[in-house]
């Protein structure tokens, strides 16, 4: 058995007298056979754990600590639920997102609103909802959203996203806090002090404070002692220049988990220890009154908890070069390897104590050279009909599914105490027509 592959599975993963991977007490074998493959399988233990990991490391060191579930790593019904029950609060990006948080009676006051291009119909629904807080991302956005509160007699509460160029020497795709980014009101060009003038010039707006995200997948806790600085030092000058001071202050999320065995990554307590020591020391310099902190994880509370589980097919063997590996799914359930060269760990189910002896490229069914979803994966010889247990799926895969080559997204299992349960069903061929304007008797 491998245990250090083991490690970044879910906090529940052990193997039974078979030699087949266990989740949250479920034999992942089983799973396979009785929901089909591709197959996402989510372990509530380690959700729970996380989500309280998260509360307990700033709870303790600054109580006024404001946490929101991030859901665009992946949302359901279901997961809303959780949350809430959790104590947490939801960040969304869409109408969409609301539309599932309310569905699952998830408190409006306890839901955020991003988005660099909410429609007016998307801030209306927000309006009406009553939601938390609207962080207005861009100058336009604030024109917008002041006038439709001013005509629905409504004040809106508003935190102004803030882009400190900061680097966080993450992948360039997910690098959000520097200067040339879609994200965000930059300080560097004035055009952060603009929105902090035009939002306290109006009366159909309240504005709260201020909010940052620099990106995700980052190993650099540096990064966000600058941001930290950086933001409390222009709250200063804003204080200085227009007598207004933050309530809250919103760090957003994205640091690391760990998709490796030998990656190193910052714990909630590491995480926490940095953002609320800085900012404490960050007030006490400027003689500011300790804000609100609210924070933003979502791949660090459901990462660890996803497994993905495919059926190994076909293979090819390139004589000096590679073995490929063919599974059942691929890119349409997991674009992250194509999109920004994400690395998963993984194991074969069926034969997690066979050592692994070989070396083999693990390539999806899509019409894509890029379908590729490990490379140079150290295995047991794979063999047609094995399970393989793909770890820390459980974020920015599920959310970016698609139905390329018309593919049926997968279905969603969660697992406690050796029970499962069916949060999603799998798509039918039927599912596929159903937004397709036409009559069929096939």
């Amino acid at each position: 058995m491998n245990s250090r592959i083991l490690s970044v599975f879910p906090s529940t993963a052990a193997v039974n007298r078979h030699g087949h991977l266990l989740i949250g007490g479920c034999d992942t074998v089983e799973l396979a056979q009785q929901f089909g493959t591709p197959l996402y399988v989510f372990d509530v233990a380690t959700l729970r754990e996380q989500c309280r990991a998260h509360v307990a490391a700033f709870a303790v060191r600054y109580a006024d600590t404001c946490i929101y579930y991030a859901a665009k790593a992946w949302l359901s019904v279901k997961l809303a639920q959780f949350m809430r029950d959790e104590g947490l609060g939801l960040d969304v990006v869409s109408a969409g997102e609301m539309y599932v948080a309310r569905a699952a009676g998830f408190p409006a006051q306890r839901v955020c609103l991003h988005g660099n291009n909410k429609s007016a119909d998307e801030l209306v629904t927000a309006l009406e909802w009553g939601v938390g807080r609207i962080v207005v991302d861009n100058l336009n956005e604030l024109d917008t959203l002041v006038d439709l509160a001013t005509h629905k007699q409504a004040v809106a509460p508003v935190l102004l996203r803030i882009a400190p160029s900061v680097d966080p020497h993450t992948h360039r795709y997910i690098a959000t806090g520097v200067a040339d980014s879609k994200f965000g009101l930059p300080m560097a060009t004035g055009m952060a002090e603009q929105a902090v003038q035009h939002a306290l010039a109006a009366s159909s707006v309240k504005l709260y404070g201020y909010h940052v995200h620099i990106g995700s997948q980052i190993h650099d806790l540096d990064a966000y002692r600058r941001t930290v600085g950086l933001l409390v030092t222009f709250a200063a000058q804003m204080r200085q220049r227009y007598n207004y001071t933050p309530v809250e202050i919103s760090m957003g999320g994205g640091w690391a988990v760990r998709y490796l065995p030998d990656d190193e990554v910052p714990t909630p307590d590491d995480v926490a220890d940095v953002l609320t020591k800085t900012l404490q020391a960050a007030c006490r310099e400027y003689a500011m009154p300790l804000p609100t902190l609210s924070i933003e994880p979502g791949r660090a509370l459901v990462a660890r908890a996803g497994v993905a589980l495919y059926t190994v097919g076909a293979s090819k063997d390139i004589a000096g070069i590679r073995r490929y590996i063919f599974i059942d799914g691929g890119m349409a359930d997991n674009i992250r390897p194509a999109l920004y060269g994400a690395r998963y760990a993984a194991l074969i189910a069926n034969r997690v104590s066979t050592p692994a002896s070989e070396r083999v490229t693990i390539a999806g069914r899509y019409c894509e050279s890029a379908d590729v979803l490990i490379t140079d994966a150290m295995l047991p010889p794979p063999q047609r009909g094995d399970i393989l247990a793909v770890a820390t799926c459980g974020a920015y895969a599920p959310s970016m599914w698609s139905n390329y080559n018309m593919a049926l997204r997968p279905a969603i299992v969660v697992v406690a105490d050796g029970q499962a349960t069916l949060w999603r069903r799998r798509e039918t061929y039927e599912d596929l027509l159903r937004c397709d304007v036409f009559r069929c008797d096939v």
